[in-house]
Order: structure tokens, then C-alpha cells, then sequence
């Protein structure tokens, strides 16, 4: 292995490492909606890799297109570039939709009461919510739960702005297995950093005392992927 591989290689951890710690939106929408759904902690394991897996795989093969064809790389970039807007803008409208229908759930899920009479002329009370109550064995299959996959669909079509321009172009000038090395090196890395944040900062969102605000979890999800949008529109995360 040359030596420019090996620094190709070290400098993939690197990067892998810190572009998925410092986009807050790799990690954010997992931990909110692992919150408000209750998912398990292998549940969001699962949801989270594939979903760092569907990442990294959209700029592999990108650039293992454009080695191939011999596309400039700056063309590349602009691809890049297009899917990065599409990923944004997708992150803000399923937050709002997400806020939308968590605020709607919110409303429908407020504690009532009810009084209830009896023959004798005694009275009672009792507050109840109607969502998620009164569930039968008659009701029908489950419906299927499309967050993962508009999950997995918007991280598709999210780039690794790096990985082509400063890893695989270079790589590739030594061999193709030296590019695919240096590929794999940065996916597991990244895909490894994702978990691993989501894990970690699940755990610690777990023994917050939601409280009253507990009905409010699902719109709480949806603003802050919304706020997870608009920061790569506007900030460039």
C-alpha cells in the first residue's frame, strides 16, 4: 500500500467522522422520531444504518459512474449539489407535514371527561384520551408505518459532499481497489458515527420528563426536522 493510499485512507475516517457529527441533520431526525414513536433501541439501530447505508451508497455510485465514464469531477459536483437541495427540501416538507399531523394527533389526543349516571342515581367521572384507546381484535391489519422509508428516501437522496471530489477522485488515480478501500472506509465510518450519536443521545432523551408535553411529541419531531432542513438550506449543515 503506497503511502498516498494509506493518508487517502486516514483522511476517510477523518472526514466520515467529523461531516456526520457536525450535521446535526445525520442524527436529529432519528433521535426525535425514535422519541415520539417509542421505538426500540434495536429498532433505531436498524432504522438508522440502513438509512446511513441508502447515504453513502448514492455517492458511491455516483462516483464509481464518473470514474468510469472519466466525467469531470466538477460535473459530479453539481449532481451532488442538486441531490443536496432535493434532500433539504424534502427534510422541510415532511417536518411540516410531520408538525401538521402531530399537532392534529395532539388536538384529538386531549384529556377529557366524561359523567356517567347509574340506575341507583349515583355519578361518576373518569377523563380519558380517545387515541391510541379502545383498540379491538376486529380493526384490521396494522397500517404500515412510512417514516422509515421517507426516512431512507430522503437520506438516498442526500449526498456525502466530500466522498467523490476529495476521496474517490484521488484514490482512484492508484487503483480501483485503492478507491473502493477508501470508499468503505468512509461508509463505516459514517454509517458507525450515525448509530452511535442516535444510540447515545436516545438514551439520554429517554429520561427527560416529558410530562404534559408528552402529547406534543410527534409536532415536536416534525419542527425540529423541519429546523434540520432549513439549516442545510440555509446554513449549509
Amino acid at each position: 500500500m503506497s503511502t498516498e493510499l494509506s493518508i487517502l485512507i486516514a483522511t476517510a475516517g477523518s472526514i466520515g467522522f467529523f461531516h456526520t457529527l457536525l450535521g446535526p441533520d445525520h442524527y436529529l431526525p432519528f433521535i426525535v422520531i425514535a422519541k415520539a414513536r417509542k421505538w426500540s433501541t434495536a429498532r433505531t439501530a436498524v432504522i438508522t444504518s440502513l438509512c446511513g447505508i441508502g447515504h453513502v451508497l448514492g455517492s458511491i455510485v455516483l462516483g464509481l459512474i464518473g470514474v468510469a465514464a472519466g466525467i469531470a469531477v466538477a460535473k459530479l459536483e453539481v449532481i451532488e449539489s442538486v441531490r443536496g437541495d432535493l434532500a433539504a427540501w424534502a427534510f422541510i416538507a415532511f417536518g411540516l407535514v410531520y408538525f401538521a399531523w402531530g399537532v392534529r394527533r395532539a388536538i384529538k389526543n386531549r384529556p377529557h371527561s366524561h359523567i356517567h349516571y347509574h340506575q341507583d342515581g349515583a355519578e361518576h367521572g373518569h377523563v380519558h384520551k380517545h387515541v391510541g384507546e379502545h383498540t379491538h381484535v376486529h380493526e384490521g391489519p396494522a397500517k404500515v408505518n412510512i417514516t422509515p422509508w421517507i426516512l431512507f428516501t430522503i437520506f438516498v437522496f442526500g449526498p456525502c459532499e466530500p466522498l467523490i471530489p476529495i476521496l474517490m477522485y484521488p484514490a482512484a488515480q492508484s487503483s480501483w481497489t485503492g478507491m473502493l478501500l477508501v470508499a468503505g472506509v468512509f461508509s463505516l465510518t459514517t454509517i458507525a458515527t450515525m448509530t452511535t450519536v442516535v444510540l447515545i443521545a436516545s438514551r439520554g432523551v429517554s429520561f427527560l420528563p416529558m410530562g404534559k408535553l408528552e402529547r406534543y411529541s410527534h409536532a415536536l419531531a416534525g419542527a425540529i426536522i423541519f429546523v434540520s432542513g432549513a439549516g442545510i438550506v440555509v446554513w449549509g449543515w
